[in-house]
């Protein structure tokens, strides 16, 4: 039988990385839940082992149901019937599996029914569903939501809303309109108070993911007179009262099996999440940085599959008398993928420790005031989830479509055919990139952190780890590297042009990315030589290679031909 977690050595090496002992510890309250809960653990070791076995049923469940049955949706697909949305047979029989194996809501605390799993094993758990299926992770994965209800309800909808998430039921954030995709600040959906406290909601919503859900969080205009960010607030509304239907489902070109409806509010009744005006300023910002989280996830689960699915081919695929794989022109292209893989991997794991920590003392603090160390410390790791979302939302998913693209090269014309697996990963990996905020959007919230050294001193402190012997060459020349990068970062921003800035902001950022990330490869591999070894060698020489092709364009630049491209 098929595990998904259980073949993948790199996710136990992710698991169990040093900080895990502090995450755990800060999670568990010191394990003081052992006595209330049957399931709680009791220490360390059983909080870990909890986490193994999980993600060893996530493994079995993906391998042997999600996954083959990933074709068949892909074909169906869902439907529109008297304005609801009905899945894709297998997507329903997805959907029970994960139900029966209590796999919703995993994140949230053990009062409302919840696992009260880290984000780390809960990420790790999206990035296994991925690879079996990225349209299915959209719908089981949407219960990442109600970290929106636990951080801004109210106690009694915080009772009402997330035991309904962990026993099964389904989410959405209902954000995009027709005429607000990106510019969330001209959101028109209505909201009107009403005389018993309730609100309604009427407008009509667009490119909504699971749109017709249990449980939506609804981004409404609730102030009358407004037309941007601050007159908006965050909604809960209940699919059981009734007001909205699905318009229709979008034809898309791939993640199939996850229905982008367009929704029409009708007087729908709903209930205020939070406080007024915050609606887009606090909440939609905290709804988005766990998003882009597990759209990360998503892009490393299809490189993942784009990844096993061309070594599997090359591996069977006999040209000339011998496996394909042995051509120079093959290994190489596979080598360069499974780097990408690892690379992207290492950086959402090690965002997810830093949201991780940050997120615990949060929900500390609303239970004791947190000591200066604590405070200082939740600063610290704040700033690093803040710095290292945008990254690895923006450039795993680019990894992710450049590895779906290489797996059908690998394959030839017969990955242009639907025979193939790689054809459906190649249409999946592309909206990765795209929703949830476009790589070029990651960008804009990337460069704040390249301009006020986030990257800087987050490279400052791998620079301080130790690594193995072997490593200290990499090391070397990866000093060498952070000092071109500094220089560009200085040559860009002592031009004090705002335009010129935002032209060179998206090398910067990968400059800043291929470091990180050749950085936490060899610290990967001074922990397992074995697993990840070859990957930090492949992908320090990529790092160098696209640090110093962007250090040369930046050198080699006249800020005034900026205008140039803007006429191109």
């Amino acid at each position: 039988m098929a595990n998904f977690y259980n073949d993948n050595p790199a996710l136990k090496h992710h698991l169990t990385h040093p900080l895990m002992g502090k995450i755990v510890a800060l999670k568990e309250r010191n394990f003081t839940e052992a006595d209330k809960f049957d399931y709680a653990p009791f220490n360390f070791d059983d909080a870990m082992d909890s986490y193994d076995k999980v993600l060893d049923i996530v493994g079995e469940i993906t391998g042997n149901i999600i996954a083959p049955n990933a074709e068949a949706v892909d074909h169906q697909g869902p439907q529109v019937i008297d304005g609801r949305v009905k899945y894709a047979d297998a997507t329903a029989e997805n959907l029970d599996a994960c139900r029966k194996a209590g796999l919703m809501g995993m994140a949230m605390p053990r009062r409302f029914g919840g696992l009260n799993f880290p984000i780390t094993p809960y990420i790790m758990a999206a990035d296994i569903v991925s690879r079996a299926d990225a349209g299915f992770e959209n719908l089981w994965g949407l219960q990442d939501c109600a970290e929106t209800i636990y951080e801004f309800a109210d106690e009694d909808q915080k009772s009402r809303f997330i035991s309904r998430v962990c026993e099964g039921e389904t989410m959405s954030m209902d954000l995009t309109e027709p005429d607000a995709g990106s510019d969330l600040q001209s959101v028109m959906l209505k909201a009107t108070e009403q005389p018993d406290g309730t609100w309604r909601l009427n407008g009509v919503k667009r490119f909504i993911t699971n749109g017709d859900s249990d449980i939506h969080l609804v981004l409404a205009r609730s102030e009358d007179g407004t037309k941007d960010g601050r007159g908006l607030s965050m909604f809960i509304y209940d699919k059981r009262d009734g007001g909205v239907t699905v318009r229709r489902i979008e034809n898309k070109m791939g993640i199939k099996g996850s229905p982008t409806c367009e929704l029409v509010y009708r007087n729908a009744k709903a209930e205020l999440c939070g406080s007024r005006k915050l609606g887009l300023i606090k909440y939609v910002m905290a709804l988005m940085n766990g998003a882009r989280l597990g759209i990360a996830a998503q892009s490393v689960g299809i490189s993942e599959a784009a990844y096993r699915e061309a070594l599997s081919y090359a591996r069977d695929r006999k040209q000339f008398g011998k496996a394909i794989i042995e051509f120079p022109a093959v290994y190489e292209i596979l080598s360069v993928m499974k780097a990408k893989l690892e690379a992207s991997r290492s950086l959402l794991y090690e965002c997810s420790r830093f949201v991780d920590i940050y997120k615990i003392y949060d929900d500390i603090a609303k239970e004791r005031p947190l000591t200066p160390e604590e405070r200082k410390e939740a600063k610290y790791y704040s700033k690093f989830a803040d710095a290292c979302t945008p990254l690895v939302k923006g450039l795993g998913s680019e990894y992710a479509n450049q590895n779906a693209y290489d797996a059908i090269q690998i394959h030839g014309g017969s990955g242009f055919m639907k025979d193939y697996a790689c054809e459906r990963i190649y249409r999946d990996a592309r909206i990765t990139s795209i929703y949830e905020g476009t790589t070029q959007l990651q960008v804009v919230a990337a460069i704040r952190h390249v301009t006020t050294g986030t990257y800087l001193n987050l490279i400052r402190t791998y620079e301080a780890q130790e690594i193995g012997h072997t490593y200290k060459p990499l090391r070397d020349e990866l000093a060498r590297l952070t000092a071109t990068y500094e220089k560009c970062v200085k040559k860009v921003t002592e031009a004090n042009d705002p335009a010129y800035l935002d032209f060179m902001a998206r090398r910067l950022v990968e400059m800043a990315g291929n470091i990180i990330m050749s950085h936490l490869l060899i610290l990967d591999a001074s922990r397992n030589a074995d697993l990840f070894d070859a990957s930090a060698r492949v992908y320090f020489n990529l790092a160098q290679a696209e640090v110093n092709k962007h250090a040369d364009f930046i050198n080699r630049f006249n800020p005034a031909e900026t205008t140039l491209y803007k006429q191109a």
